[in-house]
């Protein structure tokens, strides 16, 4: 009864973190979070995407396919809160929250101890790195769960090996939620069987049943991965990206006062990948991406923190010895989870150390902490000495993180969260009938979708507007124009503020961009801050 009480609480926990202040931190939707939420807005009110698909299994957005997990359940949130802030961000709440509980249900499974399965639900509830990636609509916080969901069910495979068939349910929409689950969980359940095989052979229908299942339901997702239009995205991030390998391999080989053969030998293709693969993979295994700074990509962790806090370190690591001191079955689950993790990542060029895209290896450092807590306590005749220590270093690491994320947070990063553009359409919204032509520079983003979403604009009237008009550019798809709208860049040439107007004569035109994009003679209507103070939007007429 005790037991169960610690776990409602550290639940609730988990909610109130993941839910305070949820409409304003992070400090406003970015475009990935109003592209996911106006396309399940879509599917609500037409049963179509923005580009007018009917209820497709990837959703070209910006023209990089999202996947639909994350858009399709988002719908029942929209559906009952409406088209804003909390209607989009009310979900991750809430399967960030649930996978707190599902950690602690496979940590019982595993190792049949309360103590240790509390701890490390506890230490998810409250971790910095799965705490900032549940309080926004990301994608891989909700494959995180499901890949949890289908961990616990392959755990109880094991002693009951019909749960191995329905464990690939919730793998299968793991893969169908993050592209980097597309990569890991056929590498996780490849290494697994074989490190099992044994038990697989004597339970040969249920693995049978089980690749069955996987392959069937993969199935209509297979032909988009080996398409063009999925391969173009990837090169885009990729290690092997032409653009940028191969001049740097020819400037090392022009540099090398070695044998031409020994030249090709050290700078080709080959070596310099698996160079920059290592180079990515071991850079998430850094004290300071685990301990002291965190990810730089300021969306993804709020900074001036570790994405794991600094008590666990020791901890961490005990627990990991003990676990292999022991040759503890459990590792053959653990260490493909943690080993595997940044497969996926490592062969990507962007934002390295990644916290978005190793997500899903969270729960394992909280198991391994969990782990060498209850073991260093229960051996060591200094508990108290031991815990009151532990504590002091927590509250003080848990109270900059806090601190950090609900104050400082929202005002130094609005920028970064493209903020302003809510009050832009609020602008837009109260005085669009007085124009003819509304004209929002794209310089921060892509307004088209933010334009959609505050508006609430009706997505049958979007996908049948007779002048809708987009472009793609390095496989980047951006809309141009759509009923009074046009979203041109007015720094470049040919579309600044006095182009607009020799193009449109006789039309009262309303002009939204950067300070610097209009001349000093127009009169500005509004000025639109970013949360530090400093100038984001200006709205001026012709």
């Amino acid at each position: 009864m005790k037991s169960k009480l610690i776990l409602i609480l550290i639940v609730f926990l988990a909610f109130f973190l993941r839910f305070y202040k949820i409409t304003s931190i992070p400090p406003s939707l970015n475009w990935d979070e109003t592209s996911i939420a106006y396309n399940a807005y879509s599917i609500l009110k037409t049963g179509k995407d923005e580009w007018g698909e009917v209820l497709p299994l990837h959703f070209k957005s910006f023209g990089e396919y999202k996947l639909p997990a994350q858009i399709y359940a988002s719908i029942p949130a929209i559906a009952i809160f409406g088209l804003n802030e909390f209607g989009v961000r009310i979900t991750p709440v809430v399967y960030g929250t649930l996978t707190v509980f599902l950690l602690y249900l496979l940590v019982q499974e595993l190792y049949r101890k309360k103590e240790i399965s509390l701890i490390s639900s506890f230490l998810l509830a409250i971790s910095p790195w799965h705490i900032q990636l549940t309080r926004a609509s990301f994608e891989s916080s909700f494959s995180l769960f499901w890949f949890l969901l289908a961990l616990l069910f392959l755990v109880k495979g094991l002693k009951r090996p019909r749960f191995l068939v329905v464990s690939m349910i919730p793998f299968v929409i793991s893969v169908y939620t993050y592209n980097t689950a597309r990569v890991f969980t056929p590498l996780f359940l490849l290494v697994y069987y074989l490190l099992n095989i044994k038990f697989l052979f004597k339970n040969f229908k249920y693995l049978a049943f089980s690749f069955l299942t996987f392959v069937i339901l993969v199935s209509p997702i297979i032909p988009f991965v080996l398409s063009g239009d999925a391969t173009a995205r990837y090169k885009l991030v990729s290690i092997t990206d032409d653009a940028g390998l191969i001049p740097r391999i020819e400037e090392r080989r022009n540099l090398s006062k070695l044998s031409p053969i020994i030249t090709k030998l050290i700078h080709n293709r080959y070596t310099y990948n698996t160079y920059y693969f290592s180079q990515n993979y071991l850079a998430h295994f850094s004290p300071s991406f685990l301990f002291l700074k965190g990810a730089g990509h300021h969306q993804h962790h709020v900074q001036g923190v570790g994405e794991l806090y600094w008590f666990q370190a020791p901890f961490l690591l005990y627990g990991l010895y003990l676990l292999i001191k022991r040759k503890s079955k459990s590792l053959k689950i653990l260490l493909p989870w943690l080993l595997l993790a940044f497969v996926p990542v490592s062969m990507t060029n962007d934002s390295i150390p990644n916290a978005l895209r190793t997500l899903i290896v969270v729960p394992v450092y909280q198991i391994f902490t969990a782990i060498g807590i209850y073991e260093f306590i229960k051996l060591n005749k200094y508990t108290k000495i031991i815990l009151l220590t532990t504590f002091v270093l927590f509250s003080i690491n848990f109270y900059i993180l806090a601190n950090n994320l609900y104050t400082q947070y929202p005002i130094r990063y609005s920028k970064d969260w493209q903020y302003g553009n809510k009050q832009v359409v609020e602008y837009i919204k109260e005085h669009q009938d007085e124009y003819s032509l509304i004209v929002f520079s794209r310089t921060y983003g892509e307004p088209h979708i933010f334009t959609l979403f505050y508006l609430q604009y009706d997505p049958a009237r979007f996908q049948n507007s007779k002048n809708l008009e987009r472009f793609e550019t390095f496989d980047w798809v951006r809309v141009l124009r759509f009923d009074r709208f046009y979203f041109p860049d007015l720094g470049d040439e040919g579309t600044k503020y006095n182009d607009v107007i020799k193009a449109n004569k006789g039309k009262k035109i309303l002009f939204i961009g950067k300070p610097g994009d209009f001349p000093p003679e127009a009169k500005i209507l509004e000025r639109i801050n970013f949360l530090d103070g400093s100038e984001a939007f200006e709205i001026t007429t012709n």
